[in-house]
């Protein structure tokens, strides 16, 4: 009968013993990579974009600096979270490099009412709202205008649901 230290039951008598432990640095070590991006990697939206670019190639920083969405350019590119992020100028793009958490859209730039409402759903760039120094963007206009009468509610909800929802709750 085949022992704990032994290969045996495998087949390969005489073979050094896979024990317990050996199993577990395995699999620690194909686990960890997959935790690391489950813990830091959250979704970007990249829906209605071409090759994984963020929030319809607009650029993030212009609505901060400009006063309202401006398309980017794949010129001024530059990958971060899991989504390439385009930019209008060379100086938009490095101001992002400086601090992206200051630049990026709330909630991965998906819909900030839909996040409230447990989902995630594209959004239209004009449909935007700087709250306390966010950017939150919504589905469209209309959205954005029932987003605004409560923001405070809204806000509550979306940050309550933002930390669970995944991928697979883009619809």
């Amino acid at each position: 009968m085949p022992n704990e230290t032994s290969n045996e039951a495998f087949g390969r008598p005489g073979a050094p013993a896979l024990t317990r432990r050996g199993l577990l640095v395995i699999a620690a070590a194909f686990a960890l990579p997959g935790a690391a991006l489950a813990a830091a990697g959250r979704p970007v939206n990249t829906l209605g974009s071409p090759a994984g670019v963020a929030i319809r190639g607009y650029d993030p920083v212009a609505y901060f600096r400009e006063g309202g969405p401006r398309r980017g350019s794949a010129e001024h590119a530059v990958m971060n979270g899991g989504a390439t992020w385009h930019f209008a100028s060379a100086a938009n793009k490095a101001l992002f490099l400086a601090d992206p958490e200051r630049y990026k859209p709330a909630y991965g730039g998906f819909c900030a009412y839909g996040t409230s409402r447990g989902y995630l759903v594209k959004i239209e760039p004009e449909a935007w709202s700087i709250v306390d120094g966010r950017l939150y963007l919504n589905y469209d206009l209309g959205v954005r205008e029932t987003w605004s009468g409560d923001t405070a509610k809204y806000l509550a909800r979306s940050e309550k649901n933002w930390p669970r929802l995944t991928a697979r709750d883009i619809r």
